[in-house]
């Protein structure tokens, strides 16, 4: 008997890819601290099995939390450096069009150019 591939293993379902992208298209932010882009994704801690969830499935992601401030109680996802590059932002360009959201695909298209040579030195 072997064991079932890890969700670290295995390629994302349609399903999950859906899931993931339109998460990201309805709350994350698409941006950066100045000096690196990033997507961020802050949510009440109700929701911990879904960052848990996609800490799993994207492991060079980064999940933070959870934090008290201004009365709410939340958790931090961050995809940065090749967790945004390899992983996470293809998916997202993929499947993201003027037709599905124009603004955050401007969002998108605001942060490569922000961070363009980052992604010039980091995209292969």
């Amino acid at each position: 008997m072997t064991d079932a591939p890890s969700l670290e293993s295995r390629p994302l379902t349609d399903v999950e890819r859906g899931l993931v992208v339109g998460i990201l298209i309805g709350e994350g932010h698409f941006g950066g601290d100045g000096k690196y882009p990033q997507i961020t994704l802050r949510m009440h801690v109700r929701h911990e099995a879904l960052f848990r969830w996609l800490q799993a499935r994207f492991p060079r992601s980064r999940l933070y939390g959870p934090y008290d401030h201004g009365g709410r109680r939340y958790f931090q996802w961050m995809a940065r450096g090749p967790a945004l590059v390899e992983d996470v932002l293809p998916l997202v360009e993929e499947v993201l069009s003027e037709e599905i959201d124009a603004h955050v695909l401007g969002r998108v298209r605001d942060m490569r150019e922000r961070y363009s040579d980052f992604f010039e030195r980091n995209e292969r």
